[in-house]
């Protein structure tokens, strides 16, 4: 039984450290979450209106005069997977891996896979075959000092790449940050720029450009999809923190519910053994009396 009962400490001893762990790691996510909300809070009404724009300004050029609005027969594809560079946060990451995974199925093309953030680099780096050119080894490591001259550069090479005919089609998936809780999966067309459906049905804005609209598509329109780009980092950044916050809530309390467990029955193991060494007393002691 004392063999028991020292096994019974070590687990409540063990728990009671895990549980400080999560609880430490729930309160710095908690921390990381408000500041990230601060910023995609700022920056998604922004980038919303702009992409709002872009849609109508994209369905008003002729055909072939937008070199990022040109649609191709779509052969190679490039798909940008943004993910954490650290686990512990449920099933973010996995998520959109399997996203990724799902939008390979088409044998007709050629896929290659531009990963942001560890884990993606770690699910993909080994299918050499995916591996797109073009990029520095680390651009994965995009969220070690994630600002908007990062995402610009990387939004740069995306939009060279696809102006040059390399990929016909890119990409985008990320967790869009709804709260703490709710992180949705999002596969966003990123290029060739579209008019969306609800644009092309319900809008009638016309607009004046200045100085023109040549100069408007040569330089707004690459600036405002590296905008989305940003906001897109920005969404997974917030949604990392949230998700991560919401694990480590999740695993506290049930590292709490196991632990009122384990002294449930430490106590009930103490006490047989008090009492089987009562018993043991008392039967000695009737023995010395006969």
């Amino acid at each position: 039984m004392a063999g028991g009962l020292k096994e019974v400490r070590e687990r409540i001893t063990s728990v009671q450290n895990t549980m400080q762990i999560t609880s430490a790691m729930k309160m710095v996510s908690v921390a990381k979450l408000r500041r990230a909300q601060d910023a995609i809070t700022r920056m998604r009404p922004y980038a919303e209106k702009l992409q709002s724009v872009l849609a109508n300004v994209s369905g008003s050029l002729a055909s072939g005069e937008g070199v990022y609005s040109e649609q191709r027969p779509v052969k190679r594809v490039l798909l940008v997977a943004v993910t954490s560079n650290r686990g512990l946060c449920g099933g973010f990451n996995n998520n959109i891996i399997k996203e990724v995974n799902v939008a390979m199925r088409d044998a007709s093309k050629s896929y290659h896979v531009l990963p942001l953030g560890k884990k993606a680099n770690d699910a993909f780096r080994r299918r050499t075959e995916l591996k797109p050119q073009g990029f520095a080894e680390d651009t994965w490591n995009i969220f070690e000092d994630l600002n908007f001259a990062a995402a610009q550069d990387l939004g740069d090479r995306i939009l060279k790449q696809f102006a040059d005919g390399t990929y016909d089609e890119v990409r985008l998936f990320y967790n869009k940050f709804v709260n703490a809780a709710v992180q949705i999966p999002t596969n966003e067309a990123f290029l060739p720029l579209l008019p969306s459906a609800d644009e092309a049905s319900t809008s009638e804005t016309e607009y004046i450009f200045e100085p023109s609209q040549a100069e408007i598509v040569e330089r707004i329109i690459p600036n405002s999809l590296k905008v989305q780009l940003y906001k897109g980092l920005l969404e997974s950044h917030a949604s990392e923190h949230g998700a991560r916050m919401t694990a480590m809530h999740q695993a506290t309390e049930n590292a709490s519910e196991l632990l009122r467990d384990l002294r449930i029955s430490y106590n009930k193991a103490r006490q047989a053994a008090i009492t089987t060494e009562i018993l043991e007393i008392v039967a000695g002691s009737e023995a010395l009396d006969g």
